[in-house]
């Protein structure tokens, strides 16, 4: 097992990173030295099939649980749902010395992360992740719901107590969820580390991607997310970095409609126009061609749907929380491992868009 300080202002907490972790709970937990007068497990239908139970039980040998399962899917992050939990955690009686448990994905480390943060004003939370993707949702503290005209527009910053990172839950995942989480890796290298980009760029294959690989690429995007987000946690400067390639991103999202496309797939085709604004704005030295058939072998969507129009797609990045009076901000890269913030007008942005979307690059 691995382990790591994060280090922000408001909180300092562990994440613990090993395979079959999971089965430790009783003791991670223990060793956190908190009240956890109760707990509010909450997890997916998907999840919950194959770990739900099992943590259920460790957990109860110690402590008042009750498991609380929604729909998997990013359409579980809706006011609806939100309202549901607070429902389940007041008729529960949890108080302000009670813990709620987000076992899952993005979706329920967002979700739980927000239901915890505003019952009671906030209380504690831990958040045990089950796939690759969370590997960077998991870190930092921000927790949101959906918006019908946006995503995470509805939200928090609240740090978790520990994260608990079980590898082997990784077993389980599907093909395009393990793609989703490489994506965010994918990221992490791009604004950070060129030498561990090169690295990625060996792998050809998803289901090719070894235990001893998963576990590097985990740990390495960890590390860089901590580094970051211990210098700036509620996003007021370099933070803001780590939205490199969600601008568009989150808007194809809204625009496909939430669970059509995963978040994954939506930020590979943010990074690579924002590739392509990078080497059309600041000269970054890129060899798109090559990361393109890259990014396609792997499986992501390297083009956006002839249906959905650049406008649409620009009207939502207007509603993007990194938009400022109007102006637009985008992470773009100076060069592989260098990042810097931009700002451009709605029209700019329409105008490279179209560009980028005519671009064939053979």
């Amino acid at each position: 097992m691995k382990s790591l300080q994060i280090e922000t202002a408001s909180l300092t907490y562990p994440i613990f990173i090993g395979e079959g972790i999971r089965k430790n709970a009783v003791e991670l937990l223990s060793s956190l030295n908190l009240p956890m007068t109760k707990i509010l497990l909450i997890t997916d239908d998907e999840v919950d099939k194959h770990y739900g139970e099992e943590l259920f039980n460790l957990l109860h040998s110690h402590w008042s649980v009750k498991k609380v399962t929604v729909p998997s899917g990013e359409q579980a992050k809706s006011i609806d749902m939100f309202m549901k939990l607070q429902t389940e955690a007041i008729q529960f009686h949890l108080d302000r010395s009670s813990c709620m448990i987000a076992l899952g994905g993005g979706v329920i480390g967002d979700l739980a992360g927000f239901v915890a943060a505003t019952f009671m004003r906030g209380i504690d939370y831990l958040q045990f992740p089950t796939t690759l993707l969370a590997h960077d949702s998991a870190v930092g503290g921000k927790v949101a719901i959906n918006h019908q005209l946006g995503k995470n527009l509805v939200g928090a910053f609240h740090q978790p107590k520990a994260v608990i990172y079980d590898t082997g839950c990784l077993a389980t995942l599907p093909d395009k969820e393990m793609r989703s989480g490489l994506a965010e890796v994918i990221k992490h290298a791009f604004i950070h580390d060129e030498a561990f980009l090169k690295d990625l760029f060996t792998i050809d294959s998803i289901v090719k991607i070894t235990t001893e690989q998963l576990n590097d690429m985990i740990y390495k995007g960890v590390s860089i997310k901590a580094a970051i987000v211990s210098q700036d946690e509620r996003e007021e400067g370099i933070r803001a970095y780590l939205n490199f390639g969600h601008t568009l991103g989150h808007a194809v999202e809204a625009e496909y409609g939430y669970g059509e496309m995963t978040h994954g797939d939506a930020v590979a085709l943010g990074m690579q126009f924002a590739l392509f604004v990078s080497e059309q704005v600041l000269n970054c030295p890129l060899d798109r061609k090559h990361i393109k058939n890259w990014l396609k072998k792997l499986g992501f969507p390297v083009k956006l749907k002839r249906e959905v129009s650049t406008e649409s797609l620009v009207n939502r990045m207007m509603s993007d929380k990194k938009t400022r009076g109007g102006i637009i901000q985008f992470v773009l890269l100076d060069q592989i491992g260098s990042v810097s913030l931009h700002s451009f007008k709605a029209e700019e942005i329409e105008r490279w868009l179209n560009v980028w979307r005519m671009e064939e690059i053979e």
